[in-house]
């Protein structure tokens, strides 16, 4: 039984390449590399259905960077809720503190009040 060969995506692009820019028939190509032409033409396939993907000017984030992202937000967010509700309760605290003390802080300080 034989073993068959694996090709590397290097050693695709570099066949691909020669058959493409040497304007050399499928057929002799494929005599050249010891290839059956089935696989050339495969390649070809795969090569051009890829092609958009690779040639787009905008980058795509994978679907986990997309979640991790999507989670790393809904936590900041979470955590700036906590926040304003912290900020909001002190400002109501010192606000009322202000209002109780602050007959008494004038009086101390020595202002009458009139």
């Amino acid at each position: 039984m034989q073993n068959r060969k694996r090709y590397t995506s290097e050693e695709k692009t570099k066949i691909l390449r020669d058959y493409i820019e040497n304007n050399l028939l499928i057929s002799a190509v494929a005599e050249k590399y010891k290839l059956s032409p089935n696989i050339i033409y495969r390649w070809k396939k795969q090569m051009f259905e890829s092609a958009p993907e690779s040639l787009s000017t905008t980058k795509k984030k994978s679907d986990k960077q997309l979640i991790d992202a999507e989670k790393r937000i809904a936590e900041l967010e979470e955590l700036v809720s906590k926040r304003e509700s912290l900020i909001a309760e002190l400002v109501e605290d010192n606000i009322s503190l202000k209002k109780k003390t602050g007959g008494e802080i004038s009086i101390r300080n020595g202002l009458s009040r009139r």
